[in-house]
């Protein structure tokens, strides 16, 4: 049976079902710490002895292990004990763990395991100790038939032995005391650095924009040489150049960026130009190698030698164009959460004569010396709603087309209620609630977002009701699980409501809903049902394809054809290929928002780290 539009998912990818929570605890005066700690000593006893079924004993009969690279090199979610015993009768490296005290937050707790303290347990972090690495979890307790059994485990790798990020205690030095040859102060060295002077990097990276800046960050700080490439004049470009009167949706708690937080006095919502500024200076201050007016002329890989060769094309800051060829091991497509625009083809696009017909990507805000024009948005998402937002305050007579339903939630319920008590002011370092909160498995997380949404919908049920009212269709997302399940399956369909929805019910933005487009015409749109709109400008805000689609633009179809689907569930409830392998050797994507970029960067690095020893073949 096909998929409603609202529960849209990525081709190929899994429509992760809705878990279930355990019952309740039903003891009082419950000592979580002691609780805790003989679940943790039973376990360890078990892996110390290789007893595998032993170890799964200790879970609910529907418990999960979720683990990224602690156990394997990989991406799992295992769910039930017979899966749990496969797990590590295959993967047996799996030494200790340790309860891990350092935090209130952080030590057991009774504490809600689900999403509204309807189900009450004892939830703690741990550290785990393997014969790789070191890693950190979360583990969540729940209570049945009075005995206390792990619901969900938690393994992410933090480090590997012998390898430490050179940050805290083992920041560098930064001067050399004594005699020595070498005369070169830190200007001479970083200017040699960058511009590559008789080296390659091990890992080239494409695209400068978050994903490119922040796998970089994390690259440095294992010591990997790295070096990011972009077509655009500026780091922070690909915001600079956006809609004018583009902020992010997220706030600034959830947004920052690892090892350089956002200052205390940042905006809650940020500003495109701020947040280009921002990319600026973390690239300056990190230290980060970056390349900008270049350009790819050729790639190929050899599996022989395991090595790229890449030319690219740079013009550097004196107007110079110089042509460089480097061997990386690594090339990460850092382009974008998606790849190229998608952009369908409507007949009669040719024959339109307004002043603007483009994809919202090339769209650079409506202008101000036309009002009283006439403008047809066709899309209903963030982008969007933000363009018709601006089109209507720069006085032009605006109307959105919705093709089909949309998730709307209110940036003021993604904030009180979405992210409370989580990502705000004075919550919980940004590290233990990003462990905290990719520790959930996603058929758990589908489950906590469906209450999360009611709770929200609730909160948001004038605007909605009038969205109706308006002729705008509105959905609830996959399973009604709301919009970040439907940003994690689908890539889109949403929109965060940061005033437009209102004009909307206001009818100050009109709305076309349910015809598909038949064909451009030249002073406007025709639709299936005959009817048609005149405009004087129609932007197209459709979205992006896969980012496998910029992949075989950039790299050909030798390596897009290797390259496994990005995006959207496999059946384990894990992201498919996005910061892992991607089934082409040396090759690996990176993207997300600011949020995803931050936690797992850390993961890719890690990756190409153990790559790079050995460790991972």
């Amino acid at each position: 049976m096909a998929l409603s539009s609202k529960d849209r998912i990525e081709p190929g990818s899994f429509n992760v079902p809705v878990g279930t929570f355990p019952a309740t605890c039903s003891s009082t005066g419950i000592d979580a710490d002691t609780i805790a700690s003989e679940v943790i000593r039973q376990l360890n006893t078990a892996l110390g002895l290789k007893q595998p079924q032993e170890v799964s004993k200790l879970f609910l009969e529907d418990g999960y292990w979720r683990d990224h690279l602690v156990v394997t090199w990989d991406f799992r979610t295992v769910k039930g004990q017979e899966n749990i015993t496969k797990l590590l009768q295959e993967n047996p490296g799996l030494l200790q763990v340790e309860i891990d005290r350092s935090s209130i937050f952080r030590a057991p707790t009774v504490f809600p395991i689900d999403a509204f303290g309807d189900v009450t347990g004892i939830h703690f972090f741990i550290k785990v100790t393997t014969d790789v690495g070191v890693g950190e979890g979360v583990v969540r307790l729940a209570e049945k038939d009075g005995e206390w059994k792990i619901f969900t485990f938690y393994t992410s790798l933090m480090g590997i032995n012998g390898i430490e990020e050179k940050i805290n205690r083992h920041r560098p030095v930064g001067v050399s005391h004594g005699e020595h040859h070498d005369r070169r102060n830190w200007q001479d060295r970083r200017t040699a650095d960058i511009n590559y002077e008789g080296k390659s990097p091990t890992v080239l990276i494409v695209g400068a924009g978050q994903a490119g800046l922040t796998i970089a960050a994390r690259l440095k700080m294992l010591d990997i040489d790295a070096l990011i490439i972009d077509e655009e004049d500026r780091i922070g470009d690909n915001w600079r150049r956006r809609y004018h009167q583009l902020v992010l949706h997220d706030p600034v708690w959830f947004d920052h960026l690892p090892y350089l937080q956002f200052p205390a006095n940042w905006p809650i919502f940020t500003p495109k130009d701020k947040l280009a500024e921002f990319f600026e200076c973390y690239a300056k201050l990190l230290e980060l190698n970056v390349w900008t007016k270049t350009k790819l002329l050729s790639t190929s890989w050899s599996d022989a030698n395991n090595v790229w060769t890449i030319e690219i094309q740079r013009q550097k800051e004196d107007g110079i164009v110089e042509t460089r060829t480097f061997n990386p091991r690594h090339v990460i497509q850092a382009t974008g959460h998606s790849g190229k625009k998608n952009l369908p083809e409507f007949k009669g696009v040719e024959t339109f004569q307004g002043k603007r017909i483009c994809h919202s990507s090339e769209f650079p805000g409506a202008d101000p010396n036309s009002k009283g024009k006439k403008a047809i948005v066709v899309g209903s998402c963030n982008s969007g709603h933000d363009i018709a937002h601006d089109y209507f305050e720069k006085g032009y007579d605006v109307t959105m087309v919705q093709r089909s339903s949309t998730c709307v939630i209110s940036s003021a319920s993604i904030v009180n209620i979405g992210l409370k008590g989580l990502y705000e002011e004075n919550a919980p370092l940004v590290e233990d609630a990003d462990l905290f909160l990719w520790s959930i498995p996603s058929e758990l997380f589908k489950a906590q977002q469906k209450k999360v949404t009611a709770v929200q919908v609730q909160n948001d049920k004038a605007t909605l009701d009038g969205l109706e009212k308006a002729g705008f269709k509105v959905d609830r997302g996959p399973d009604d699980a709301g919009l970040l399940i439907k940003y994690l399956q689908r890539g889109g369909g949403y929109y965060i409501d940061v005033g437009a929805s209102q004009l909307i019910v206001d009818g100050k933005i009109k709305v076309k809903q349910g015809q598909e487009i038949a064909e451009v015409i030249p002073h406007g749109l025709r639709f299936a049902d005959g009817s048609e709109l005149e405009a004087d400008e129609i932007i197209f805000a459709t979205g992006y394809q896969n980012m496998r689609t910029q992949a075989r633009i950039i790299f050909g179809d030798e390596v897009a054809d290797r390259i496994q689907s990005v995006w959207g569930y496999n059946e384990e409830g894990e992201m498919r290929t996005i910061w892992q392998r991607s089934g082409h050797p040396g090759f690996w994507f990176m993207g997300g928002n600011l949020a995803l970029c931050r936690y797992y960067s850390r993961l890719l690095a890690l990756q190409i780290k153990s790559v790079e020893l050995g460790l991972n073949h």
